[in-house]
């Protein structure tokens, strides 16, 4: 069936680069949104505590 494709997508060297590119740019992600979601929280408190505060 379409073992030719499979032996063919196995030795090319490009696609081990795609799938290495893929899984940086996967790490990348989760660095980035757990770095947004913690600023993001930290922010947030410091807006309330500013908040009450001032009210």
């Amino acid at each position: 069936m379409s073992l030719p494709l499979l032996s063919t997508l196995w030795s090319d060297d490009q696609g081990q680069d795609i799938a290495e590119y893929a899984v940086m740019l996967a790490v990348i992600l989760v660095i980035v949104v757990g770095t947004i979601r913690m600023i993001g929280s930290n922010a947030n408190s410091v807006f309330s505590e500013a908040a009450s505060s001032i009210q």
